[in-house]
C-alpha cells in the first residue's frame, strides 16, 4: 500500500512515518524540499527503512500543486491510497503572514496535488484550534461553528479545514488533536509549546522557595492535553478504518484538565513548592476590552508586561488562552477506538517524564553559553578587595577564564603576592594599591582605570569591612559605623559612580555588589555592617531601576557566612558551617554569566519572608539566637579568651547554615 505524508520530517510527522511502515508492504512517499536532501539517510535510519520503502519527492508546500515536478506526478498517479496532510505552523507565536502562507494556501496547494495523483483517501491533521474560542461544547460533526477565530493560528487552521471540505472531491477525513505534549513512555519533545511555556517559572519557583513552601497558582478553563504515541496511534489506527469519509474525529482527552491541576501536576513533578492557592484567571474577564487595549497604550505598563513576559519565557499571546472556554466532544473517536486498547494515559502518571526531558533537553538555559569564558574573556574585570579572601578566589577565576582582571587593595605586599600566585597558575593580574574608603584615593583610582583601561565591563564591590558587636556593647564606638559605611557604602558608591558613565557611553556594563544574608534575616550582633550593606542593597535596586533601558544591569549577592580572614577574630566561627571563598566566587560567577537582580540563599529568603510576613515571631527567634551566642572576645576587647557555647548553641549553628549570629 502507497502512502504519501506532508510534514513528515515533523514532530508527529516522524512518528506517523515509522507506525505507518510497520504495515506489511507499505510504500510511504513523503514530501521534502529539495535542499533538505541530506536529512534521508537520517530519515531512514529513524524510520528502520530501506530506500524503496521510504521515498522523498522533492517540492514546496508554498508552491502549486507542491512544486512536485510532472514526472513525479506521472510516477504516482492512481498509486497512492492515504494521504496524510501533516504540514503546517503550529506555533501561536509565529507571524499572521506565515501561518496564511502556510496553512492557508500550503493546504490549497497540498490538496491541488492531492487531486492531480488521484488520492483515494485524503486525511488532513488539523488543530481543536480549528473551533476558535468557542463557548461550550464543540461536537466533531461541528465546522462552520467556530467563533471567536480570530487570532491567526486559530483563523488559518479553521480556514484550512474548509478548504479540504470544499475542495477536495474525493474522500476526506478531519483529525483535531489536542494540545500534544512529548512522547508518554519517553518525555521526547521537539519544543517548547503549550503547558511546556510554564515550566521555567516553575523551575525557578524550586530554585528559589524551599519545597514546603506553598505556592501562588493561575486558575483557568480547561486545557485539553494528549502525549504524541496518543496520536500517532490513534491516526494511524482510525484512518484504516471504514466509514470514516467526510468526518471529523477528536482526538483529545475525554476529560481534559483545569489550568490549576495542570499547573499542580507539574509542580508535583519538578519537586517544586505545591500551588496551594489559586487565582482563578476569569477574573480578568469582567475588565473590559476597551479598558484593557487603554493600559497596554501606556509605555511604562507595555514595558513592564514586555518584561516580565520575557523574563518568563512566555509568547505574548498565552495569557489570552488561559481562560479557554472550549470543551471537546470526541465520542465518534472513542468509539472508532473501542476495543483497540489505544486510550489517552493520565497526564500524572507521565508527567514527570515530560518533565525531565524538557530539564535535560529543552530547558532554554541549556543552550545558552553559561561558561565564565564566554562571559568575561576579553572583558575588563575589575575585583574590589581582590588580594585575599572572596575577592582573591573570584579573581582567578576571572583571569583563568580569560578575563583582563585588575585587583586593589590597600596592602602592596598582599597584592604582590597574588600577583605572584596567578603568575604560578599560569595568567596575570593587573594590581593597584587602593584605598576606597579614602574618597580621594578613590576618585584617583577610578581615574587610573578609565586613564589606562578606558573603564570596566564588570565591576565586582568586594571590599568590605565586618563589625561584629552588640549595639549595647557599642554606646561609646560610635566610629564602628561611621567606618563601616565610610567603606562599605561611600567607598563603594564612589568608585561605581566614577565608573557608571563609561558604561552608560558603552550602554553596556555590570555590576555585582556583594552584600549579607545578614541584611535578609536582620542578623543581630552586626548592625553596623548590615546596615551599610542594607544601604548599598537600597541603592542597588534604585540604580537597577535608573539605568535599566541603558544596558546596565546590577546584581546582589546575599552572601552567606564565608570562611576568610574577616571573621578569623570571631572564634566561635570557626565550628559553625561557612561557604570556602572558593564556592563564594562560583556565586559571583553566576552573577557575571546569568546577570540575575538578586542571588540569595534559600536561608536567606526564608528569613525575608518571615521578617515580612510574621515579624514578631522573627524577632524573637532572632532574639534567641542573639542571647544564645555571646559577643566574640575580639568584640569584648579580650583575645585570649576562649568562646563557650552551650549545646543549643552549637546545635544551631548546625542548623542554621551561613547566619551571620
Amino acid at each position: 500500500m502507497h502512502y504519501f505524508v506532508t510534514g513528515a520530517t515533523g514532530f508527529i510527522g516522524k512518528r506517523l512515518v515509522r507506525k505507518l511502515l510497520e504495515r506489511k508492504g507499505a510504500v510511504v512517499h513523503f514530501l521534502l524540499r529539495k535542499e533538505s536532501e541530506g536529512k534521508v539517510a537520517e530519515l531512514r535510519e529513524y524510520w528502520g527503512a530501506a530506500a524503496n520503502k521510504a521515498i522523498p519527492v522533492y517540492g514546496d508546500l508554498t508552491a502549486k500543486k507542491l512544486g512536485v515536478s510532472s514526472e513525479d506526478i506521472r510516477k504516482l498517479k492512481g498509486q497512492v491510497k492515504h494521504f496524510y496532510h501533516l504540514a503546517a505552523v503550529y506555533d501561536l507565536s509565529a507571524d499572521e503572514e506565515s501561518q496564511i502562507a502556510v496553512n492557508i494556501e500550503g493546504t490549497r496547494n497540498t490538496v491541488e496535488f492531492a487531486r492531480a495523483v488521484d488520492t483515494e483517501h485524503f486525511h488532513h491533521v488539523s488543530s481543536i484550534a480549528a473551533a476558535g474560542l468557542y463557548e461550550g461544547v464543540f461536537r466533531e460533526d461541528m465546522f462552520d461553528e467556530a467563533e471567536n477565530y480570530e487570532h491567526p493560528y486559530f483563523a488559518t487552521k479553521h480556514e484550512s479545514e474548509k478548504i479540504v471540505r470544499k475542495e477536495f472531491k474525493g474522500a476526506w477525513t478531519v483529525y483535531r488533536p489536542a494540545m500534544v505534549v512529548g512522547d508518554s513512555r519517553t518525555g521526547e519533545m521537539d519544543k517548547v509549546d503549550g503547558p511546556y511555556y510554564f515550566f521555567k517559572v516553575i523551575q525557578r519557583m524550586r530554585q528559589i522557595l524551599p519545597p514546603w513552601m506553598p505556592g501562588v497558582g493561575l486558575e483557568g478553563g480547561r486545557v485539553n492535553i494528549v502525549p504524541v504515541d496518543y496520536i500517532v496511534d490513534a491516526l494511524d489506527y482510525i484512518s484504516h478504518k471504514g466509514g470514516i469519509e467526510k468526518k471529523c474525529y477528536h482526538l483529545v482527552d475525554p476529560v481534559g484538565y483545569r489550568v490549576g491541576d495542570v499547573l499542580d501536576i507539574f509542580t508535583r513533578a519538578a519537586h517544586a513548592p505545591r500551588m496551594n492557592l489559586f487565582i482563578n484567571a476569569a477574573l480578568l474577564g469582567f475588565i473590559p476590552k476597551g479598558v484593557k487595549k487603554s493600559l497596554m497604550a501606556v509605555a511604562p505598563i507595555r514595558r513592564i508586561r514586555n518584561a516580565v513576559m520575557k523574563d518568563l519565557g512566555l509568547p505574548e499571546d498565552i495569557l489570552a488562552f488561559v481562560n479557554y472556554p472550549t470543551r471537546f466532544d470526541s465520542r465518534e473517536a472513542q468509539a472508532m477506538l473501542k476495543g483497540s486498547g489505544i486510550e489517552v494515559p493520565n497526564l500524572k502518571d507521565y508527567a514527570w517524564r515530560l518533565w525531565d526531558y524538557w530539564e535535560r533537553h529543552l530547558d532554554p538555559d541549556l543552550h545558552i553559553d553559561r561558561s565564565l569564558k564566554g562571559t568575561v574573556r576579553g572583558k575588563v574585570v575589575l575585583v574590589t578587595g581582590g588580594s585575599s579572601g572572596i575577592g582573591l578566589a573570584a579573581a582567578h577565576k576571572f583571569a583563568e577564564a580569560g578575563a583582563i582582571t585588575i585587583i586593589c587593595g590597600r596592602d602592596q605586599d598582599k597584592l604582590d603576592e597574588a600577583c605572584k600566585e596567578a603568575r604560578a597558575k599560569g595568567y596575570e593580574f593587573i594590581a593597584y594599591p587602593a584605598d576606597i574608603a579614602d574618597m580621594a584615593d578613590a576618585d584617583r583610582f577610578v581615574k587610573v582605570l578609565i586613564d589606562n583601561h578606558g573603564g570596566v565591563d564588570f565591576l565586582v564591590n568586594n571590599a568590605g569591612r565586618s563589625i561584629r558587636r552588640a549595639i549595647e556593647a557599642s554606646y561609646d564606638r560610635f566610629h564602628d559605623f561611621e567606618r563601616t559605611m565610610q567603606l562599605n557604602y561611600f567607598g563603594c558608591l564612589r568608585v561605581t559612580m566614577g565608573l557608571l558613565p563609561g558604561m552608560v557611553a558603552k550602554r553596556k556594563g555590570h555590576v555585582v555588589n556583594i552584600s549579607s544574608i545578614g541584611v535578609l534575616t536582620n542578623a543581630p550582633r552586626f548592625s553596623a555592617y548590615v546596615a551599610s550593606k542594607a544601604a548599598l542593597d537600597a541603592w542597588t535596586r534604585c540604580a537597577s531601576s535608573e539605568f535599566q533601558d541603558q544596558g546596565i544591569t546590577f546584581t546582589t549577592i546575599n552572601m552567606p557566612l564565608v570562611r576568610t580572614p574577616m571573621i578569623a577574630p570571631t572564634k566561635i566561627y570557626q565550628n559553625v558551617p561557612t561557604l570556602s571563598p572558593e564556592e563564594a566566587a562560583d556565586m559571583i560567577a553566576d552573577a557575571c554569566i546569568t546577570k540575575p537582580v538578586r542571588i540569595a540563599t534559600r536561608l536567606g529568603i526564608t528569613g525575608q519572608v518571615l521578617h515580612a510576613l510574621v515579624p514578631r515571631i522573627a524577632q524573637i527567634v532572632m532574639n534567641t539566637s542573639f542571647r544564645m551566642f555571646p559577643d566574640s572576645s575580639a568584640a569584648k576587647g579580650d583575645k585570649s579568651a576562649k568562646p563557650t557555647l552551650s549545646p543549643e548553641a552549637i546545635a544551631m549553628q548546625q542548623m542554621m547554615r551561613g547566619i551571620h549570629f
